[in-house]
């Protein structure tokens, strides 16, 4: 049976923790040195452009790219809104106009009178880097985020699956040879973060999912509980 360990790494009960929490692009720190701090606090926050859409506007008029200046109602760096009208052909005798309207909510990146074609962006993303970890704010990387310190209980992990989450810590082996009771888990371990010694069968991941747990830290899965898990190899 093939098994996935995570030998020589750090488990202690009182360590100094430094956790650095950078935004993927510049922004707004929310935080200052020597602020106090919750693990769910949120310390800086950024807007990432939104999706590009391409939109052939000379094509959905029916006219040839060269005349679209003649019919566009917008330009660079206009804010659309759904539905709003871009462009208008004359019709004959005011008969049998066609309208083009906007398709998103966003805003105009570029318009070619050569392809007649625009570049529509939709709107920014906000995103949001919270603490992760309770403690002080001991540096502010500016504009960009911020490195916290605390003093933890610490075990430390190869891999994760999942998104980061945060939570108390509660070991439910007594040792780290053994392999986890599923009795151990139960409604005392919901929004836990779950310590479970050796190894963690499937069984168990599945009772953790049905309480609540926030996360689950052990030394081991078997593999093939590892690809039923994720459902692919």
């Amino acid at each position: 049976m093939a098994q996935a360990y995570s030998p020589g790494l750090t488990v202690t009960d009182s360590i100094v923790l430094r956790k650095e929490r950078i935004l993927p692009l510049k922004g707004k720190v929310l935080v200052k040195k020597g602020d106090k701090v919750k693990a769910d606090d949120f310390v800086a926050e950024t807007l990432l452009p939104g999706k590009v859409i391409p939109f052939n506007l000379a094509n959905k008029l029916g006219v040839d790219p060269k005349f679209m200046k003649d019919y566009i109602k917008v330009k660079e760096g206009d804010i659309l809104k759904k539905g709003m009208m871009m462009a208008e052909t004359k019709g004959f005798f005011g008969m049998f106009k066609n309208i083009v309207k906007s398709p998103i909510e966003g805003e105009i990146e570029s318009i070619s009178n050569l392809t007649g074609q625009l570049l529509l962006r939709e709107p920014k993303i906000p995103v949001q880097v919270k603490a992760f970890i309770d403690g002080i704010v001991v540096e502010v990387v500016k504009d960009e985020g911020v490195i916290i310190e605390n003093k933890s209980a610490y075990v430390q992990g190869i891999f994760g699956l999942g998104g980061e989450t945060n939570g108390e810590i509660k070991v439910i082996v007594d040792s780290n040879e053994e392999i986890v009771d599923l009795k151990n888990i139960d409604d005392s371990c919901k929004d836990k973060v779950i310590v479970c010694g050796a190894m963690v069968p499937l069984a168990a991941i599945h009772k953790a999912q049905q309480v609540g747990v926030a996360g689950i830290i052990s030394g081991g899965i078997d593999d093939q509980d590892l690809k039923k898990l994720l459902g692919y190899n």
